[in-house]
């Protein structure tokens, strides 16, 4: 088995897990690729740690990706991953964990499950995102959202947004959420949006701070087509966020989205489902009565 795996630099507090985990793997015979610089910062708070293969630049071939850290570490790894149809298995050391469910102190009962190839792989659909703005864009493809947003000091945005070529209407207030039903329990949750089933096969369009009660979170076939232009008449710039990681665009610029053609895989346990998830991560019903 060969297995690749990304971290973030923050597990000071998780050494004693980490060792585990790699001697783990390493009692079980696994070729063991590690991304550079997570490898480069392992040294130091565990000197000693061995690898088969330094991963430079994406550049691995394994069965299974582990990202080890919190969801933005599961976002950065899926980017990385891409479109190689990899599953990856989040390892969490971060906070919340919605998408690195899995506790790194639990590991060694999961991968037991993984060598025995007792574990289910889920389909997440991707966002697909460019624009016609000839400025780079943090990312092309979004497993959580693509949000638009006016810039920390500007006043308020027109976002006149087509869907499928026709003209949906125009909103106006902070910003814009287009999310993913992985990303709809994300920052789409926070600003009012809807929480979509993981493989609902929908998208969810949620204004930020609308200047209009008219204006409300409208869910979408993901066959659809998206495009929203910024108009603004106080300000030169707008910001566009690509999974959290975010570009200055010049207003006027125009914004499309679909489908993307690939999927990210998820490694997730046989016990795993999206009720329990709704219940242990976001307190789902909870009554403290």
């Amino acid at each position: 088995m060969k297995i690749a795996v990304y971290g973030n630099l923050h597990q000071e507090g998780h050494v004693e897990s980490l060792q585990n985990i790699f001697a783990t793997l390493r009692q079980n015979n696994v070729w063991i690729g590690v991304e550079r610089r997570f490898f480069e910062y392992l040294s130091v708070i565990m000197p000693g740690v061995e690898a088969d293969k330094i991963i430079e630049d994406g550049d691995f071939d394994a069965d299974v990706v582990m990202s080890v850290g919190g969801d933005g570490t599961f976002l950065r790894t899926a980017a990385i991953v891409g479109g190689r149809q990899v599953p990856i298995v989040g390892i969490n050391t971060g906070h919340l964990g919605y998408l690195s469910e899995v506790s790194a102190d639990d590991f060694d009962s999961l991968f037991m499950e993984i060598k025995r190839g007792d574990y289910k792989v889920e389909e997440r659909t991707v966002l697909e995102v460019s624009t016609d703005a000839g400025v780079v864009l943090p990312g092309k493809f979004a497993l959580n959202e693509v949000a638009i947003q006016k810039n920390a000091s500007a006043s308020m945005l027109r976002m006149e947004t087509m869907v499928n070529g026709n003209r949906l209407g125009a909103y106006l207030g902070d910003g814009v959420i287009v999310a993913t039903p992985t990303g709809s329990t994300a920052y789409n949750l926070s600003v009012g949006g809807p929480i979509l089933h993981p493989v609902s096969g929908c998208f969810a369009i949620s204004p930020i701070a609308a200047h209009s009660l008219t204006m409300r979170p409208l869910v979408l076939a993901d066959t659809s087509e998206i495009e929203i232009t910024t108009v603004s008449g106080r300000s030169q710039t707008f910001r566009v966020a690509v999974d959290g990681v975010s570009v200055s665009l010049p207003i006027g610029s125009c914004i499309r989205m679909r489908k993307a053609a690939h999927t990210v895989r998820l490694l997730q346990r046989r016990g795993h489902n999206f009720a329990c998830a709704l219940r242990n991560k976001l307190m789902w019903g909870a009554d403290n009565r």
